[in-house]
Formats: C-alpha cells, structure tokens, sequence
C-alpha cells in the first residue's frame, strides 16, 4: 500500500528545492513526471562532484523514481503539451524566478482553467511577495540572507556556510508539506486546488526561534562564538585521545550528573548542580571537562558516556558512515544499478511509516527516457505528432 497512490506530480522545478520536495513525494507512491530542457536536462545533471570520467554523480539519488520527460517551454507549441500534463495531473512543482511561469501563459489560473483541483506549490529564493519577489535566489546566498551564515564560525574569524546546500534542501521539506496539506484539505475537505508559496530562506529563518526572542526581547544581536550560544555547559565538541571527535550535549541538571559519573567526577556535580552555576564557571567546567575526554581513547569514553546515559556522540565522516552497523541495521544505504554508474548507493527513504512504508524503484534516469511512455500511453499523442516534436526540439 502506497500513501500517495493514484497523486500524479508534474516537476517542472530545477536543482534541488522543488525536486527535493518531488522526490519525497515519489518515494510514497505519487507518480512524478520530471519536466525538463531537451538535451541536458536539469542543471543538477551537470553539477559536481563528478566521477573519474566526468560525469556528475548526484543525479542517481535526486532522480529517484521520476518518469523524465523533456519540454522546452520557450517554444510556443508548450504551452499546450504542458496544459494536456495538468489536466492529467494532482500537483505541479515549479521553482522558475516568480512571474516566468506568467510570462510562458501558464500562470495559476491558466493552470486552473485547465484543471480546477490543480495544486500548485512554487519554490523560489524569496518567495511570490516583496521587493526581492524577481531576484534570482541560490541556497548560499538566501542562507545568509536567513540570518543563519552570521552566527556561525568563531568570533575572530569570517562568517561559515553550511557545507551543503542547507536552504533548499529545508524548503523541499516546507514545499512537500505544503503540498501534502492542500492534497488533504482539496480531497477531504473542499474538492479545491491552490497555490503554495515557498520560499529557501524562510524555512530557515523559521527554525531561529531563539536568535529572534534574544534581539527583540534583551535586544541582543547574536554573534559568532566557537559553540552554540546557550546551549549548555559544558556541551560541543570534543577531543578525545586518539585524536576522534565527539559532540556533547549537557542541557539539563541530569544530564550533567551523567556525565559526571561517567567522568568519576561527582565533585563537579555537587559543586555545580544547576545550569546557572555552570554558566558562570563555563571556562573551569570546559576546561575539566575537555581534559578528560583527551585523557581517553574514544572507544573508552563511548563506553563510559553510553553506560552512564550520556547524551554524546561521533563527529562521523561518510566513511565512518559507511561502516557504522546502526546505518547499517536500518538500511539506510540501499544499492541500486546505474547506467552511468554500475553499483551506486544512495540515502533510502525517510520517514519510515509501518503501514505505507516509501519505496524507491529507480535511480535517476536519462534525459527523456520516459518520453513515448509519458506522451503516447498517458496524452494518447500518436507516433506522427511525437516524431514532430522531436524533429522541432519541442521535446
């Protein structure tokens, strides 16, 4: 059983926030036509890292479970084929820089005509509002605007960025949940469609609850500090003996005494059993505390800390990941056959549901490879008319 069997997604979004949100919705059991430019395809096609003969390895998991088909919306004969692939369909994602899918006549309404009970979910760097509506809108640059970019790294030091691209991947998880909600409240509720308007940096921006009640109730401006500030004390990273780093988190009175056992150090939980005592010895604290996890291999502090209740764990690298066996018992790694690729592995399906469990049933595939499938079985378009469109890079 399949939660979203029957739901048809057009993806007609590029990259990673608007296809991010289409895979999720893929490996549930939605039927996703991936829409893109004839010849190469989406971008994240092209995008690195790439093999050693060139070819970028990221599609095979962005790609998952998508029938690709190719369209070029800016010959006029699109318009058309695309209004036949909503009429047909459930959602449409698209995440063009706001107004173009209008200026191409395929706006919400004109989508709407064509299928009343439509969804449309549009992901965009600032969204279908305000002045920067048109900017073009990259995860790098929409995560600095988020307020994210400047709180992190050290204090006499510049400003870091995520190591991925943190911004879309967020708002393809705002964008699925969207769509899910107007799929639930059009099917049980209203028999309606609508528009869902997301944007990269607001998801991010959402999840800073704190870094917005600091400035506009102690008018605090948060800056760059070497650990999470106010998280707790001690807490962060650590290094243990054998040179293997760990992350700590210690944020309530217990959690301290824990850790204190697994230290056989009781005197600092008698002498600083509340929170408040320990931020006002943060230096002393993080001082002992980061001398005995250096004192220890990191087999003998996870032993301890694990048998004492300590909320600590590795700092892993993907090859650490790779040979852990809690991925390993959860199958979070799951092997398919590529034709670019051979054996590849990509990351399975998260969520887990006990009773519609996702799937994936491919990896991503070349470019218009679903193209007769998806024109001829699904539009009834006949041999003489796909010929044509071919001929005329329609499709």
């Amino acid at each position: 059983m399949e939660a979203l069997k029957g739901i048809r997604v057009i993806d007609a979004a590029n990259v990673i926030a608007g296809p991010y949100c289409a895979s999720i919705l893929s490996e549930f059991g939605a039927d996703v036509i991936k829409v893109e430019q004839p010849g190469k395809g989406d971008n994240f096609r092209s995008m690195g890292p790439r093999s050693k003969d060139g070819k970028s390895i990221r599609w095979p998991s962005m790609g998952r479970n998508k029938r690709c088909v190719t369209l070029d919306f800016h010959k006029p004969e699109a318009k058309e084929i695309f209004l036949d692939l909503v009429r047909e369909s459930d959602v449409v994602i698209e995440n063009f820089r706001t107004g173009t899918f209008e200026k191409w006549g395929l706006g919400y309404e004109e989508l709407k005509k064509a299928n009343p009970q439509i969804i449309v979910t549009h992901v965009t760097g600032y969204g279908q509002t305000g002045p920067n509506k048109e900017l073009s809108g990259f995860g790098g640059p929409l995560t600095g605007f988020a307020g994210v970019t400047y709180t992190q790294g050290y204090p006499d030091k510049p400003p870091v960025s995520p190591s991925f691209s943190l911004a879309d991947y967020v708002a393809g998880l705002n964008a699925a949940i969207g769509t899910l909600l107007a799929l639930y409240y059009r099917d049980a509720e209203s028999g309606e469609g609508q528009e869902i308007d997301v944007s990269l940096y607001e998801g991010l921006f959402r999840m800073q609850d704190s870094l917005i009640a600091d400035y506009d109730i102690n008018g605090k401006v948060r800056e760059r500090k070497a650990r999470m500030d106010g998280a707790s004390v001690p807490g962060g990273k650590f290094l243990t003996k054998d040179q293997k780093w760990v992350m700590l988190a210690c944020s309530t009175n217990n959690a301290f005494k824990y850790l204190t056992q697994a230290m056989e150090r009781p005197d600092l939980y008698e002498k600083y059993p509340d929170m408040a005592d320990r931020f006002a010895n943060e230096a002393f604290i993080m001082q002992e505390t980061a001398q005995w996890f250096s004192s220890h291999d990191y087999r003998e502090v996870m032993e301890k800390c694990n048998a004492n209740k300590v909320a600590l764990g590795p700092i892993y690298s993907i090859a650490d990941i790779w040979e852990d066996p809690q991925y390993q018992a959860r199958h979070n790694l799951v092997e398919f056959d590529s034709p670019d690729f051979g054996k590849v592995h990509i990351a399975s399906v998260c969520p887990i549901l006990s009773k519609t469990p996702g799937t994936i049933k491919w990896i991503g595939q070349p470019v218009g490879s679903f193209n007769q499938e998806v024109y001829q079985d699904l539009l009834g378009y006949d041999d003489e008319k796909l010929k044509a469109l071919q001929e005329n890079g329609v499709i």
